[in-house]
């Protein structure tokens, strides 16, 4: 084996894999040895090493050890990284029905940080099915389902706000009206492991179960069919929630999903409509493809008036307008509070769901003024293109003086390639990033 190692050309590039077949007296089940491309020995070299490996087995039900990284966070993300790269959902049937798995192992790898790295992927991956799962399978009241079928074990209680109880939540009810026959939802989730007093965390996430644009209808209508994924920050949410409660993190967290169908129909709200928030705020609807910051300031409204939080962060596939500014790579986080935001961004970095600060550019806020209403919710001014910073200057608004941030991944959530860690479709970004984070407080 020495030798064939010797022999090999292997240059050492993250990610880069050589394969050597072996045959060994000594070990009569090792078939192959790969030589795999660490660089520098970083935690984002031994990340990308791993997705490199996962790949490299993904659909086989090979055992694998792996040597490749060290130290406790290294080999976490090592083993996270592969487990995601292995990452399938299908609904295919016959002998394709099959999802083949290896089974991958990390030398020296403390049973600890096993643990740990096996309750994120297998959260990342929940949160993926729930965003991969088609539109005509999921709903609201799916939605809800799901999360008490995945969070049943857990010390988590559930309530499920809907019919009259979301009276007051002018934006949801506007939204979700689209869909008569599948109404809207407010799913709210609550932690709380220790009787100590501990900051309280509230988490707000966009639940758009599928986005047709409404009367604003999507153009072009292709742009329509990766919509099953508007919903990815409410998954995100049960992904992270979960993962929270199953490493018994001594934390107190709220979350609130906003979940309802954005669809065209004859109950479909219309541009030009004024509608009334949790709270009293009136907006004026000029676009009703712009319905995430809608649903999400009836959450952020209620969580500032009824719940008090230390902490508040809202997710969601919000603009195309993230997208554009800074890829798929990165996240765009928004708030003022800038020790906070230095301690996002460096968790960021660390678990792989990695964000930059954006601006809240108070020269923007008079493109939110409407001559009928408190606000219009667009901000679509000719001399302001920023749209990305105008849905945060008005989410901002409802989140009243909490310590707010706005994650809108956009970008991130769902990948457009199948290369790395991520398959085609959901990513599950912003588990790693919450679980981090909250347990960092």
């Amino acid at each position: 084996m020495e030798a064939e190692i010797k022999k090999s050309e292997h240059g050492g590039k993250v990610g880069e894999i050589t394969e050597l077949s072996v045959s060994s007296k000594k070990y009569p089940k090792l078939e192959k040895i790969y030589l795999v491309g660490i660089g520098k020995a970083t935690p984002a070299d031994f990340a990308k090493a791993g997705a490199a490996i996962g790949r490299k087995l993904r659909g086989s039900e090979k055992i694998l050890l792996s040597a490749c990284a060290t130290g406790s966070h290294g080999q976490q993300r090592h083993l996270i990284s592969a487990g995601l790269a292995n990452y399938s959902w299908h609904l295919k049937t016959g002998a394709a029905a099959k999802v083949k798995v290896p089974t991958i192992g990390i030398f020296g790898m403390r049973a600890e940080d096993l643990v740990s790295a096996k309750t994120i992927l297998s959260s990342v991956w929940l949160t993926r099915d729930l965003i991969h799962t088609p539109a005509n399978m999921k709903s609201p009241q799916w939605m809800a389902k799901q999360a008490k079928s995945a969070l049943s074990r857990s010390e988590i209680e559930i309530k499920v706000h809907s019919g009259a109880d979301l009276a007051k939540f002018g934006g949801l009810r506007a939204v979700g009206n689209s869909s008569p026959k599948r109404p809207p939802v407010m799913i709210e989730l609550f932690y709380h492991k220790t009787k100590r007093k501990v900051p309280h965390v509230v988490l707000v996430g966009k639940g758009i179960m599928f986005d047709t644009g409404g009367v604003s209808l999507k153009r072009p209508y292709d742009t329509m069919v990766a919509m099953k994924s508007d919903m990815a920050g409410a998954a995100a949410i049960i992904g992270a929630m979960k993962a929270i409660a199953a490493l018994g993190l001594n934390v107190r967290v709220t979350g609130l999903l906003m979940c309802a169908e954005n669809l065209l129909s004859a109950t479909s709200q219309r541009p030009s409509d004024v509608i009334t928030h949790y709270g009293g705020t009136t907006v004026e609807v000029r676009n009703t493809d712009a319905e995430g910051r809608l649903v999400l300031a009836d959450g952020l409204a209620y969580a500032n008036t009824k719940l008090k939080p230390d902490y508040l962060l809202d997710i969601a596939t919000l603009t195309g307008s993230a997208t554009l500014g800074l890829g798929r790579q990165h996240g765009a986080m928004y708030t003022r509070d800038q020790k906070l935001a230095k301690q996002l961004q460096e968790i960021g970095e660390k678990s792989g769901d990695r964000v930059w600060h954006m601006p809240l550019v108070d020269d923007y806020i008079p493109s939110l003024a409407s001559p009928i209403a408190d606000f219009n919710h667009l901000g679509d001014k000719p001399h302001v293109s920023g749209g990305s910073i105008t849905a945060a200057l008005f989410l901002e608004h409802f989140a009243g003086d909490s310590r707010w941030v706005h994650l809108d991944i956009a970008g991130t959530a769902r990948s457009e390639v199948d290369a790395g860690e991520n398959v085609k479709g959901g990513t599950g970004f912003g588990v790693r990033l919450l679980v981090e984070w909250i347990s960092s407080l």
